[in-house]
Order: C-alpha cells, then sequence, then structure tokens
C-alpha cells in the first residue's frame, strides 16, 4: 500500500485546510486509517481515524469538535477537514494505514503504512 498525502499550507488561526491522503497497490487490505501529526521536537501523536468499512471514527481530544475525518471509497482517498485551526495545530500531518483491527489506534506502532506528510503552519 502506498500513500500520498496533500493539502497542507499556511493558513491564519481560525481558518480552515483540507487534508487529503490518496492510497494505491493493495488498499483491499485496509482495516484503519489515520491521521497523525508531528510538530518540532515532540513526538507523532495521534489525530484521527477510521475504520474504512464501517466509517466508524475516534479523535484526538484536542481535535474534537474541530476536526472530520471520512473516506472517499470510490477514489480510496481519506480526508481530512480542519476547521478553526489554533497555532498549536501546526505540525506536520502523515497519513497512515492498517490491515488490522486494533484496540490501540492511537499508536503508531498499530499502523504499517505511513506517508510522506505535509505541513501545516496557523499563524497567530
Amino acid at each position: 500500500v502506498q500513500l500520498q498525502a496533500s493539502g497542507g499550507g499556511l493558513v491564519q488561526a481560525g481558518g480552515s485546510l483540507r487534508l487529503s491522503c490518496a492510497s494505491s497497490g493493495r488498499t483491499f487490505n485496509i482495516y484503519t486509517m489515520s491521521w497523525f501529526r508531528q510538530a518540532p521536537g515532540k513526538e507523532r501523536e495521534f489525530v484521527a481515524a477510521i475504520v474504512w468499512s464501517s466509517g466508524s471514527t475516534s479523535y484526538a481530544d484536542s481535535v474534537k469538535g474541530r476536526f472530520s475525518i471520512s473516506r472517499d471509497n470510490t477514489k480510496n482517498t481519506l480526508i481530512l477537514q480542519m476547521n478553526s485551526l489554533k497555532p498549536e495545530d501546526t505540525a506536520v500531518y502523515y497519513c497512515a494505514a492498517s490491515p488490522r483491527s486494533s484496540s490501540v489506534i492511537m499508536a503508531t506502532r498499530s499502523y504499517d503504512y505511513w506517508g510522506q506528510g505535509t505541513q501545516v503552519t496557523v499563524s497567530s
């Protein structure tokens, strides 16, 4: 499975961005897809996840009510709609995919496939 993230950029606080992650290859194996982010000097952290077949979603507390994760089955594309952005949302955002059901979806070790990352910068 290959993942290609896009859509990052520079936005003012309170603005919105829409990230996309195009998947290719053995995509029928994917069970869960997620977004993670990593700010300079910090560890990579979980943002949101979606179970590909059911559409069930999970969010980090820091983004609940502001971010929305979704998928387009026909295009094998993962979406992250980010609204009401804050300077603390600044990070490189990565999409990730797992072929297994896991009770630890917030852990990076649960994912086999990673995109290359896209930079999101929120100015105050």
